[in-house]
């Protein structure tokens, strides 16, 4: 939890002050989320190529 925390860039120091209810929060999948398709990342892609 606590890699988890610092990849967010959380300093391990709040990371020891959450709640529990903080961390679940913050860490919770938001309802309907559902992960980028196929389709959506090649739009992106077209949309902002990194050969510039």
């Amino acid at each position: 939890m606590l890699r988890a925390a610092v990849a967010m860039g959380i300093a391990p120091e709040a990371f020891w002050r959450l709640s529990l209810k903080e961390w679940r929060m913050l860490t919770a999948v938001a309802a309907g989320a559902v992960p980028m398709g196929r389709g959506e990342l090649e739009q992106m892609i077209r949309a902002w190529p990194d050969d510039r």
